[in-house]
């Protein structure tokens, strides 16, 4: 545990990572971000995360960045000179990278938001694989109601996960987005009644997930973001690529052997990555 969040695995390979500052409505201050690349990479070269639940404690899920980040005289935000600005990019782009991480790691992300999901808390839920909420759930572009453009991914990502006139919209003006239109338009998969419910439900399709081979789960989440961010024909190529690098004909009878007796079937888990 740390200062903003607590991360678990169980045996199963489901990892739980709960924001924790509810008194400050799990605001994210600079810190945050590396100690949220860092436990994500952390899992993601273990190898035995086989699905992360990302969740909140307290009213909100997120109110996003610290407002009181931007009234310090910190260097990143020094724009005054060519060097400063410069400088500028590279911090921006190192901070937007605390997010990738997540896009990019082994295992599917799921997002259990309850309450606000306000500025930097939607750049955090739209990287997810999938989002689920509650019934009093929002969603809120906020940067644009302090005076700037939101910049960690969520301009680039959201017009993927809806329709990009309600994307421009949110972009634009500020609004809040609920629940029921948020599944409506495709941001969430499921409403719940409430946080309990909410949980419950994430975790179950994490189980769910973490029944299935880890192997055939990384090679899909990977094909479908490269499908997210190329042509069709550039898919296809890459999945040709792709599948006979990864086809385990051992892994797929472990999983048809399983499947055909219904019980659990007991897949390795992924070999760690290597450090240098």
């Amino acid at each position: 545990m740390n200062e903003f969040f607590s991360l678990a695995t169980d045996a199963q390979g489901i990892s739980h990572l709960s924001l924790n500052r509810p008194e400050r409505m799990n605001t994210m201050s600079p810190p945050f971000f590396p100690a949220l690349r860092d436990a994500v990479r952390g899992l993601h070269d273990a190898g035995r995360t086989r699905a992360l639940v990302i969740s909140s404690t307290g009213k909100h899920f997120s109110a996003g960045m610290a407002l009181d980040t931007f009234a310090t005289d910190d260097a990143m935000l020094d724009t005054r000179s060519a060097r400063s600005r410069l400088s500028f990019q590279d911090s921006l782009r190192r901070l937007m990278d605390c997010f990738t991480a997540l896009d990019e790691a082994r295992f599917p992300v799921l997002g259990a938001i309850q309450g606000g999901c306000i500025g930097g808390a939607l750049d955090l839920a739209a990287v997810c694989d999938m989002r689920y909420c509650t019934a009093d759930a929002f969603f809120c572009v906020q940067e644009i109601n302090i005076g700037m453009a939101a910049d960690l991914g969520v301009l680039q990502r959201l017009q993927h996960l809806m329709p990009a006139g309600l994307a421009r919209e949110l972009a634009y003006t500020g609004e809040r987005l609920g629940a029921e239109r948020a599944l409506a338009c495709g941001l969430v998969n499921a409403v719940l009644p409430d946080a309990d419910a909410l949980l419950a439900h994430v975790m179950g399709l994490a189980r769910s997930i973490a029944d299935k081979s880890p192997l055939a789960v990384a090679t899909s989440k990977l094909a479908l973001n490269h499908a997210r961010d190329h042509s069709t024909a550039a898919a296809l190529a890459q999945m040709s690529l792709l599948q006979s690098a990864v086809f385990d004909t051992a892994e797929m009878g472990q999983a048809i052997s399983a499947w055909k007796s219904k019980r659990p079937a007991d897949f390795e888990p992924l070999n760690p990555v290597a450090g240098l």
